[in-house]
């Protein structure tokens, strides 16, 4: 498959957090993308690219810097054809820098789908995406209905950071061919009828 057909996913890295496990959980969600010949994929590392946390009032033009703070993602995340998030659970809910990110954008979320890999302890996650999928539902995004969820991640990646349980492997595989169709499907919409929230 062309460069040009190949569905363009940007993974959103959720936590800024000091000594933070994303690093890990990314880098093996994006080699099962780099293995695949339908899908590009573009890290959008939040902790790298840290937005403003103070909005201008609405119809009032952004805080100086704040143009510039955007120009390294929201252009990025216009580009994507499809979004995995990868976040851990804070306090039963997602980290504030992913809520920030998302907050900090609309239409570049429309009629686009999003999966999740989701980490923690006995949870794995999980309420962090069930809260996730209502912030974007509102954003006009569909979300994905089988989620990767990595329970006690610690313990799953050996200390090259190889992932050493098969079953998440065959989870990511599972997730990312449904966000296959699912982008595929909704640029072919976008093509043929522009999204009108």
């Amino acid at each position: 498959m062309s460069q040009q057909q190949q569905l363009r996913v940007a993974v959103i890295v959720g936590s800024t957090r000091e000594g933070r496990f994303a690093p890990v959980v990314t880098q093996w969600i994006k080699g099962h993308l780099e293995q695949r010949d339908d899908m590009s994929v573009d890290v959008v590392d939040l902790g790298e690219t840290p937005l403003p946390t103070v909005f201008p009032a609405f119809g009032q033009p952004p805080a100086p810097g704040t143009t510039e703070a955007l120009a390294a993602v929201s252009p990025r995340l216009a580009a994507a054809d499809a979004f995995v998030f990868v976040t851990p659970e804070y306090n039963h809910s997602f980290p504030a820098s992913l809520k920030n990110a998302i907050d900090w954008h609309n239409e570049q979320w429309h009629a686009k789908p999003v999966g999740f890999v989701s980490y923690g302890g006995i949870s794995g996650g999980l309420r962090a995406v069930e809260q996730l999928r209502l912030v974007m539902a509102e954003l006009h995004a569909t979300t994905i209905r089988d989620t990767v969820s990595l329970h006690h991640a610690w313990g799953l990646f050996d200390e090259e950071h190889a992932m050493k349980d098969a079953q998440c492997d065959a989870a990511a595989k599972a997730m990312l061919d449904q966000l296959a169709w699912w982008a595929q499907a909704l640029r072919e919409a976008r093509t043929v009828r522009p999204y009108a929230a």
